[in-house]
């Protein structure tokens, strides 16, 4: 026995032999040479008992051990009383400070299944899919650092893209909306483009009528409707079930990502297209993005699922908000990304002389940005490229270490940068004369952001409003 949770269940079960023994506790503890105040705390699950004394028990009780040991509840009402006992022992109860209700045979069934009952509402609004921004960033790191070890490659994920596309005739190249609704079609779903999807949803998916709402096609961008399409699809396709947990909403997440970027660039030609450009010394992200009709984000994160396990080639993706915090962000090839005491890199800053945040300040912005920079953990090449969304600017970086920069255009870059973070003499601090000229003269008026304030709707999907979900169903079913 290792748990509290084991020892609660043998507890139960060796009193259920006893009672049908028809045996008290002392006339059963006379038997195996113990008191029957021991064999109580035994029964209550609060003491362990040896096995020595576990042979003797079955023997007594005429009970085959492995009967004994069973880890089911003998009947429905031990069943609850089991419940109820596992329930008082959490940590969620404990936190609660209220005293516990023995779980004994003298407990009403009536009260024992109120008890029991409020204690499952409980734990449900407790492990609700919502996770406080602590849970949440522990679980994504935890996740960052699972998809480093894989080199971000996920084969089993590749293969089960490329059957799927197999299914309806997919051949190679740019996948179209044609084919994303032939794919639905063939997973027994149609695409439907509406113009009142709930606020707090990309899309919905009606399990009972097969429909995929989706935005209006005209809207701009719509380019990504593909991907929203086959993310929607893919939990079918990988068998998802509701989330359980943030952690596992975050893995979800992933692989509908994960296949909607194989589907839109296939392995099989993505590789070939990525070979050939090294073999030219000419890698790209905008020609990849170019050739498979896709954003420069989708391709650049496409290129770190294929260019270590199929290039041999480590590299590193940034994805910054305009005031340089991380929003995306993957190495492997030693990049040394800040972090915070728990190891999440989002919303951390990164170096004012990265190319990441260099890139934000140009004027020009209408090509690619190449840099060579510096930094205590060597030397990296970056190609950024800027764009803007109704929520602000932002840039996306893709590079590698200064050994692989010979395979990538833009290497012959004369721009280079010094990089000693996260010394904060680098950039964070500022310059001594600046320091005695305003530190007693300045008095920011500090922007609050919205949604550091702003919980996140609470619902079977991280963020996701149920009801609006619901009432969005309720209204288009009958059309």
């Amino acid at each position: 026995m290792s748990t509290s949770t084991d020892l609660i269940t043998l507890g139960r079960r060796i009193r259920h032999f006893r009672k049908i023994a028809d045996l008290t506790l002392d006339q059963l503890g006379d038997k195996v040479g113990v008191v029957g105040s021991q064999l109580s705390l035994i029964e209550n699950g609060r003491r362990e008992p040896k096995f020595s004394l576990l042979q003797s028990l079955s023997t007594e009780l005429n009970v085959p051990l492995a009967e004994l040991l069973s880890e089911e509840a003998p009947d429905a009402r031990t069943a609850l009383e089991i419940e109820l006992a596992r329930a008082q022992t959490g940590d969620l109860y404990a936190s609660l400070g209220l005293p516990k209700v023995p779980a004994s045979r003298n407990l009403p069934q009536e009260t024992l299944e109120s008890l029991v009952g409020l204690h499952r509402e409980l734990i449900r609004r407790a492990t609700e899919s919502i996770a406080t921004p602590e849970e949440a960033r522990r679980a994504n790191t935890e996740l960052r650092e699972n998809m480093r070890e894989r080199d971000n490659y996920l084969p089993d994920l590749e293969k089960v893209v490329e059957q799927t596309l197999a299914r309806v005739g997919h051949q190679g190249g740019a996948l179209s909306h044609r084919t994303v609704s032939l794919l639905a079609e063939d997973l027994g779903f149609s695409l439907i483009h509406v113009n009142d999807l709930p606020h707090s949803a990309r899309s919905v998916t009606d399990l009972a009528s097969g429909r995929i709402y989706l935005p209006p096609a005209s809207i701009p961008g719509g380019h990504g409707l593909r991907s929203m399409a086959l993310q929607a699809m893919a939990h079918r396709v990988l068998g998802h079930q509701p989330p359980s947990n943030y952690a596992e909403f975050l893995r979800q997440r992933l692989e509908i990502n994960y296949f909607a970027a194989a589907s839109l660039m296939p392995q099989t030609a993505s590789v070939k297209f990525l070979a050939a450009a090294k073999a030219r010394r000419d890698l790209s992200v905008e020609d990849f993005r170019d050739a498979f009709g896709v954003t420069h984000e989708a391709a650049a994160l496409r290129m770190t699922n294929l260019a270590t396990s199929h290039l041999g080639i480590d590299v590193h993706f940034l994805r910054l908000t305009d005031d340089g915090a991380i929003q995306k962000a993957y190495e492997n090839d030693g990049l040394p990304l800040p972090h915070d005491v728990t190891g999440a890199v989002e919303g951390q800053f990164v170096c004012r002389n990265w190319a990441a945040r260099i890139a934000l300040t140009r004027t020009n912005r209408s090509t690619e940005f190449y840099q060579y920079t510096d930094t205590p953990s060597g030397t990296f090449w970056c190609a950024t490229q800027t764009g803007t969304t109704a929520a602000g600017e932002f840039s996306i970086s893709f590079g590698t270490s200064f050994a692989d920069a010979k395979w990538f255009r833009g290497r012959d870059t004369e721009k280079r940068a010094l990089s000693r973070c996260p010394d904060e003499s680098c950039c964070k601090r500022p310059p001594n004369d600046l320091v005695d000229r305003w530190s007693s003269s300045a008095w920011p008026s500090a922007r609050l952001h919205a949604q550091v304030l702003s919980p996140l709707p609470s619902g079977t999907f991280p963020g996701v409003d149920d009801r609006e979900v619901y009432e969005f169903l309720e209204a288009h079913a009958a059309s």
